[in-house]
Order: structure tokens, then C-alpha cells, then sequence
């Protein structure tokens, strides 16, 4: 390995560490990123680096696209793709920037909201959240901590996703890529595009596979359990129903996926291996389940543990096949679990009627639009916020 190839690759292993660490700076991981991407020529992860450290060369460049987005949604009331002709200029400029245009909607996203940090590099943003959090605000009438957090969380994933890409990369080059290696790359990008945390948890598990602490083996089951359940909350939320005598109840995750893959999958012999794939998993994961509850972890051996997440990514390249592209990468927040400070922050509203919101969900065991309405403070804009942003 060139000695160049040899210095990126410790510069990604620190930055790696920094991304996954709870202690770590996503800042740091953003910077060393984007020296490994210069030392190797990836020029489209390279350009993204500069944009969140914020370099103004490349901002100017997107921020004319999202103006003219703007600019043209505001004339027509019509949200036009990027391909349209209206844009290419701004997307010629783009392009020969290397900008990739993966993630472009959630780019937009935050980058066009103030309350999220905008277009202020990441080192800004990472302060901002630091500060809320030792002084226990919501916002500071610019800022939003809920909304900070959000931004945070999508520059930390695709950090994370470029570093494990050009590591790969190098650690891969000169070798012929393994069969699994291509399927857990084809899951990883699904469930990114899905549902970021969720595919974080995924890589993480898959990382804790091959430590030799053995509490770790059985932490990379427990990540898989919790990672079913909130695959289970995306493609099918609890509900009161009864069909062919099971129930979909919120502690009833693998009946729920079951669910979901009775009403996505046409083919029954597609449906039946995803399945199997879910049963598999879903005895396992109860089994793991006992075990971490009574604290025994020398119980999981690393064979068991790895066995589960190769089938977790079997089972997930099935499942992901067949889901359907409407499904939204977004979900509203529920009224019913929400903070103190994202009520406040989301809602733009001050403390007290944020207590006064959280006093009135408990009295009413929930709360409906109607019940917020009631509530002392909130009046008829706050009532149009709330439907937009939380899920009743």
C-alpha cells in the first residue's frame, strides 16, 4: 500500500472513531474525512466535506440552487425536480464541483432551515448543540435544539457512510469483493435511505461482531431487537387490529413486520423466505432478550451473535426489496412522547404553556388536537403548527 493510501487509512480508522464514539466530535470526524478524501482523490465525498465545514467556495454554489428552488416554488406553488431546465446552470455549476447529489432533499432540508443551523459549518452547529444542552435550552429564538439535533445526526451518518466507503475501499483494493460484502453495502444504502438511525444501529452491530469482548457480542443482539422494533414502527405501526387471530400491538414487533410483508410482497414463495428470515431472527432476539435482562452475557457466544447479523442483513435484503417507494423517510414526531424541549422548540412556544401542554397529556392519558386546544396559552396558530409537525 502506497504510503499515501497507508496515511488515509489511519486518518479514517481516527475518524471513524470519533463518529461512532458518544464522547467523540463530529466535527473531527468531518475533518479528517475530508483530508483522507483529498489524499484520495474521492472528489464528490471530498466536495461534501467542504460544504459542512463550510467553506464558501462550494456553499455558494448550492445555496444559489436552493434560492432558485425557492424562488421558483414561490412563482409556480409547483415543486420541480432538479433536472428541470430551470435549474441548469445552477446544477452545471454543481457538477463541476463534484458535487454529488445523493441526499439532495435532506441537504435541502437543513440547509434551508435556519432554526437548524443552515448553512453555518459544522463546527457552529456541533457548539450550538454543546451549549443547549449545558444550559438546558430548547432555543435561543434563532436556534432550535430539536432542530440542531436532526441536522447533527444527518451530517454524522453520511460521515459515517463515506468513511466506511473509502476504508472499504482501501482495505478491499486489489481483492475481489465478497458475495456478502455487495449485499451488505446493497442493505446498508436501503436502510439509509429509509431510516438513517436505524441503518447506524445495523453497522454498529456489525462492527461489535467482530471485538473479542464478549459483552459486545451480546450488545450486537440486543442493537438487532431494537433495530427490529423500529423497523417494525416504520412499515407498521401498532394498531388495534385482529387478522387470522394475531394482534399488532406495540410490543408485537415480528407479527407487525409479518404484517407488512402479507401486504407488500406479492409472491408468496418471496414472502414465505423473508418470513422465515423474521422467524429466525425473532427467536433469537427473544432469546438475547432474557439473557441481557438477567445480565448473563457470557451465555452468547460470537458464532451465535455473527449468525444473527448475517441473517439480520438476509432478512433485511428481502424486506427492503419489496418496500415500497412512497413509504415517507420521515416521520412526524408523536404528541404523546414528545419532550418538554421539543414542544417548546417545535412549537415556538414558551415554557410555561409547554408545561401546561405536557400537565394536560398526562390528565387526558394522551392528548387529541381538540385537548390541545383547551389548553391555556395555545391559540389557533399554535393548534395549525401542531398538526403540521406532530403526529396526533
Amino acid at each position: 500500500m502506497s504510503d499515501k493510501k497507508a496515511e488515509a487509512l489511519k486518518i479514517l480508522e481516527e475518524g471513524l472513531k470519533e463518529l461512532e464514539s458518544n464522547k467523540g466530535s463530529i466535527t473531527t470526524g468531518v475533518q479528517k474525512l475530508s483530508r483522507a478524501a483529498g489524499l484520495l482523490d474521492a472528489k464528490k465525498i471530498y466536495t461534501w466535506t467542504q460544504i459542512q465545514l463550510g467553506n464558501r467556495k462550494y456553499i455558494s454554489a448550492l445555496e444559489k440552487l436552493f434560492n432558485k428552488i425557492k424562488d421558483e416554488y414561490e412563482k409556480n406553488k409547483i415543486t420541480q425536480d432538479i433536472d428541470d431546465a430551470v435549474y441548469a446552470d445552477e446544477v452545471k455549476a454543481l457538477q463541476d464541483l463534484n458535487f454529488s447529489f445523493e441526499g439532495i432533499n435532506e441537504a435541502h432540508q437543513y440547509k434551508m432551515d435556519e432554526a437548524s443551523g443552515g448553512f453555518n459549518s459544522v463546527d457552529f452547529i456541533e457548539k450550538k448543540m454543546n451549549l443547549f444542552i449545558k444550559e438546558k435550552r430548547g432555543n435561543d429564538n434563532v436556534y432550535y435544539r430539536n432542530h440542531i439535533q436532526a441536522h447533527l445526526t444527518y451530517i454524522q451518518t453520511y460521515a459515517h457512510k463515506y468513511t466506511v466507503t473509502l476504508l472499504n475501499k482501501l482495505k478491499f483494493s486489489g481483492t475481489i469483493t465478497s458475495s456478502f460484502d455487495l449485499l451488505k453495502n446493497a442493505v446498508d444504502d436501503k436502510l439509509l435511505d429509509l431510516e438513517p438511525e436505524l441503518a447506524e444501529q445495523l453497522m454498529l452491530a456489525f462492527k461489535s461482531i467482530s471485538s473479542d469482548k464478549k459483552e459486545e457480542w451480546s450488545q450486537a443482539l440486543t442493537t438487532c431487537r431494537r433495530l427490529l422494533e423500529g423497523l417494525a414502527d416504520k412499515l407498521y405501526p401498532a394498531t388495534e387490529e385482529v387478522i387470522g387471530g394475531r394482534t399488532f400491538k406495540p410490543n408485537q414487533h415480528i407479527n407487525r413486520l409479518w404484517r407488512f410483508m402479507d401486504v407488500s410482497i406479492e409472491s408468496k414463495s418471496n414472502r414465505d423466505l423473508a418470513k422465515t428470515h423474521v422467524d429466525y431472527l425473532g427467536s433469537w432476539l427473544q432469546k438475547d432478550y432474557a439473557l441481557t435482562c438477567k445480565g448473563v452475557h457470557d451465555e452468547v457466544t460470537q458464532l451465535e451473535a455473527t449468525r444473527v447479523i448475517f441473517h439480520m442483513y438476509l432478512m433485511l435484503a428481502d424486506l427492503l426489496n419489496y418496500l415500497d417507494p412512497s413509504v415517507s423517510k420521515k416521520t412526524k414526531p408523536r404528541i404523546t412522547t414528545v419532550t418538554l424541549d421539543e414542544i417548546e422548540a417545535l412549537l415556538g412556544v414558551n415554557r410555561n404553556i409547554a408545561k401546561e401542554i405536557i400537565k394536560a397529556r398526562v390528565q387526558n392519558n394522551g392528548l387529541t388536537l381538540e385537548q390541545l386546544g383547551k389548553v391555556k396559552g395555545v391559540g389557533p396558530k399554535t393548534l395549525t403548527n401542531a398538526k403540521e409537525v406532530f403526529d396526533f
